[in-house]
């Protein structure tokens, strides 16, 4: 079998190299001025000061983008570019939508062109982005090894910008960074990294070079999840986690995902909800018929968690949920939407690629019988 393996950054792990991070800039060289996008709460919390004192301190003045909550959206990315241009670097420090934003404002600041231009991979990508240090505070969504960059668009709907030019130059990894997580968003994080993990090890677009990284991040984060939730202060939890997470980057990055990303992103469309609670839930709805499909590959994915085969799969994840607190309940907002309406997102031109890769085929049947059962979910139905 023939496949290429993606280009990987650096990457620092281990609590206190955030430390670092002034002087990790610093030797870049030519850096006279950085771009900090940074999650609002965390800006409140007092870390863009100490981050913009630390890069003062070396020689490089800070513009701070900490204006936006939630999942990314045009607005948010086109205000980033903004403030970046005319810098030399973007540092992204947050959940996946910092990481996001400052990847695509990077690129977009470096060509002077509205990030719709590369929307969908409408146009290429400028060769010379500005330079990027990724730091992530979460263990999720693994956008810190990624090249795919997502974005609610003019119209709502959820848009990729994708390339090589969009991936970072430096990943700084601080389970530190992690502890201070609330439980509900640590649990669902980490059941968005264990999905990204599974579905690059099991889709059709799967490959040993990809697997390597995807079933070691199936063992750290089964093996910790739990622990991470239950005693936030553990750091060699919160590092297992948050190392699964990138490894699960690395491998969506060369893969992609399936079926459970094909319902989440379709529920995103709708309202809001968390990406990771979303997945998850799309993700133990769909596993048992998933499985059904008897693959090597699933079963090689079960005994990366530490199971005998994949029939042992539902069972675990469905333990693993539960022993997180998870709680199987979409937000209220999703009552005012019937399954024909999810049904209608699923098939949506943009999230057919998540359709096509699922190692079952997704027929229009399934995809109706599935939104009817998520749908279902509605807290308080």
């Amino acid at each position: 079998m023939a496949y290429s393996v993606s280009s990987i950054p650096e990457i620092r792990f281990g609590e206190g190299s955030f430390d670092g991070l002034a002087a990790a800039a610093q030797s870049f060289g030519g850096v006279s001025t950085a771009c900090l996008v940074i999650d609002s709460f965390l800006s409140r919390s007092g870390l863009a000061d100490k981050v913009k004192a630390e890069l003062s301190n070396v020689g490089i003045a800070t513009r701070i983008y900490s204006d936006f909550a939630g999942e990314p959206k045009i607005a948010h990315v086109r205000a980033a570019a903004e403030v970046a241009t005319g810098t030399e670097m973007v540092i992204g420090i947050g959940g996946g939508s910092a990481l996001d934003i400052a990847k695509i404002a990077a690129c977009a600041a470096a060509s002077g062109k509205d990030p719709m231009h590369y929307a969908l991979a409408a146009n290429p990508l400028p060769k010379d982005p500005l330079k990027k240090i990724m730091v992530p505070t979460t263990a999720g969504t693994g956008s810190e090894t990624s090249a795919t960059n997502i974005f609610a668009g003019p119209q709502g709907k959820k848009l990729w910008i994708w390339g090589a030019e969009t991936k970072a130059d430096l990943v700084i990894l601080d389970p530190a960074l992690t502890k201070t997580l609330p439980a509900s968003l640590t649990a669902w994080c980490g059941l968005d990294a264990f999905v990204h993990a599974f579905e690059a090890a099991t889709n059709r677009n799967t490959h040993p070079g990809a697997q390597f990284y995807a079933h070691r991040a199936l063992g750290l984060i089964a093996g910790s999840l739990e622990k991470a939730v239950r005693e936030p202060e553990n750091i060699e939890a919160r590092g297992a986690v948050l190392l699964g997470s990138c490894l699960a980057g690395i491998a969506i990055d060369n893969c992609g995902t399936a079926i459970a990303h094909n319902i989440s992103h379709a529920l995103a469309a709708l309202a809001p909800v968390h990406h990771g609670l979303a997945t998850a839930l799309g993700f133990e709805l769909t596993l048992p018929w998933l499985v059904e499909a008897d693959t090597t590959e699933l079963d090689a994915a079960a005994r990366a968690c530490g199971l005998q085969d994949a029939s042992a799969l539902p069972g675990f994840v469905s333990v693993l949920m539960d022993r997180c607190g998870i709680v199987r309940a979409l937000p209220p907002a999703f009552a005012l939407f019937a399954a024909d309406e999810l049904a209608l997102e699923m098939r949506a031109p943009e999230n057919q690629p998540m359709r096509r890769s699922t190692v079952r085929d997704v027929t229009d049947a399934d995809i109706d019988r599935f939104a009817a059962r998520v749908i279902a979910l509605v807290k308080g139905a």
